[in-house]
């Protein structure tokens, strides 16, 4: 048995991975675009379901409300009576594991589109390096601010506490 790595014909193509629906409602101020759910996220079919992603926890100061405590079905409700949209950058792509770098054939959203149906939108929130760089393009038509913000993933090492505060200047865009 040989410790090489397998030739490219040897290798194995990544599994196609898709994204979920948007939660939105029709007067969203806010949107917020992460790249691909994790296998975590995946397997639970909900957002943000790895117990060490913070993004429950930095969307409840924005929100007024302590997101983490509620089940999954009343976040999302949270989310959209606060004007929150959510949503992925990535609808489909190949990708080994949960990483963003692993991110291959990827294949967008139409951003522009729900942006489009979205009158009362004042921001979209970049959850991440990965979602902000395939996502800010197709936005370039709209004008709607951007926002880049610390990735909510366990794999970003930044602390909870030094995200926050980038998370919490979300709360101006919902006033």
């Amino acid at each position: 048995m040989s410790n090489a790595p397998p030739s490219p014909a040897q290798a194995v193509i990544a599994p196609r991975k898709a994204s979920f629906p948007a939660v939105v409602r029709p007067d969203a101020r806010l949107l917020i675009l992460g790249s691909l759910p994790g296998e975590r996220s995946l397997a639970e079919q909900r957002y943000y379901a790895h117990p060490q992603n913070q993004f429950w926890r930095l969307m409840s100061p924005v929100i007024g409300q302590d997101l983490a405590a509620l089940p999954y079905e009343a976040r999302l409700a949270a989310l959209r009576a606060a004007r929150v949209a959510l949503w992925d950058v990535v609808a489909s792509a190949r990708r080994p594991g949960s990483t963003d770098a692993a991110i291959r054939d990827a294949a967008a959203n139409d951003l522009s589109a729900l942006v489009s149906r979205l009158p009362d939108l004042r921001a979209v929130g970049f959850n991440g390096g990965t979602a902000l760089k395939l996502g800010r393009p197709l936005l370039a038509a709209h004008d709607v601010a951007i926002v880049a913000l610390p990735s909510s993933s366990p794999l970003h090492t930044v602390g909870l506490a030094a995200k926050q505060p980038a998370w919490s200047g979300l709360a101006a865009y919902l006033d």
